[in-house]
């Protein structure tokens, strides 16, 4: 494209879900419904880890965090995507845009980090059970969840940096919910060829790192289960490991789904439906599935309840 076309984008047009004027307040009402349980569920998790001493444990640190990463994971996007359903011109500024993908890379690799970090932790709990206090001590724990802040920041920043340098034309309409990278990589004038092959490289590394190395920890650790000689010891070590199992499968499928293929292939429409699962339905799914499937924390908020 000759660069006489080309203009300087001061911001873009937020599309939205759907378009369809008939569908908006439906959409309005149930994401609104999400965010609310999103919000009060994930603030519920920390707050009774923090008020409950017996939950002082590494598994439940790592918890906490994961769920004030998914609070402002759904926070980045939704609270824009709720007030631009009734908006006329759904416009987000270019800078606003830039910072709302940053945000939202660096709160999606955070997830990603800790549940790796999670499934280390479950690794030493049931195949190192008598070393556990002296393996994850305080400060390991710390720096680990440190870690996890600095590498998410580090890759967000990397794949920000990207997005800042590409050319937008006079069509700035993004059809999506938020400034997601695809989507914005579809409608700019220049070539993005940099910015995928590091999507493919870096964030491969990134993801498929971290989903490789919670595949490894439960490898060693059904090694370990197996070698368990009682049926009933085998189902209370598993059992530990299903409420992280079933968020790792869900966050996981839809963000290969999403990322890791051809920009060539990628639907608007299946792409939109699929980043609300992992946008929104995950992290407002996170609380039920490590309250419903805990002991630990169901004994918590009995205890909790009991003191109102």
């Amino acid at each position: 494209m000759d660069n006489s076309s080309w203009t300087s984008v001061s911001h873009f047009v937020l599309l939205g879900i759907s378009t369809n004027p008939v569908e908006q307040i439906p959409l309005f009402l149930l994401c609104l419904l999400m965010y609310i349980i999103n919000i009060s569920g994930n603030f519920f998790i920390v707050t009774l880890i923090i008020s409950t001493s017996h939950l002082y444990t590494p598994m439940y640190i790592f918890l906490s965090n994961l769920a004030l990463a998914d609070i402002c994971f759904t926070s980045t996007t939704v609270p824009k995507m709720l007030q631009n359903i009734f908006s006329s011109t759904k416009v987000i500024s270019y800078v606003g845009c830039l910072a709302q993908t940053y945000f939202f890379i660096c709160f999606a690799a955070m997830e990603n980090f800790l549940l790796a970090v999670m499934a280390y932790d479950r690794y030493i709990a049931i195949c190192h059970p008598l070393r556990y206090s002296s393996i994850l001590t305080e400060m390991l724990c710390s720096q680990m969840v440190a870690l996890c802040h600095v590498l998410s920041h580090l890759h967000a920043l990397l794949h920000t940096f990207l997005m800042g340098r590409l050319i937008f034309c006079a069509d700035n309409r993004i059809p999506h919910f938020f400034c997601n990278l695809y989507p914005l990589m579809k409608i700019s004038c220049s070539s993005t060829q940099l910015n995928t092959l590091m999507i493919h490289t870096e964030g491969v590394i990134v993801i498929n790192g971290a989903l490789a190395f919670i595949i490894a920890s439960y490898a060693f650790i059904i090694s370990a289960v197996l070698r368990i000689p009682s049926a009933n010891g085998k189902w209370r070590s598993f059992s530990t490991c299903g409420s992280h199992l079933t968020v790792v499968a869900i966050f996981y499928g839809t963000l290969t789904w999403v990322y890791f293929r051809p920009l060539s292939s990628y639907s608007v429409v299946k792409g939109r439906i699929v980043t609300v699962m992992y946008t929104v339905v995950t992290p407002m799914l996170n609380p039920f599935i490590y309250s419903l499937r805990n002991g630990d924390v169901k004994e918590a908020f009995r205890k909790w309840v009991r003191r109102l």
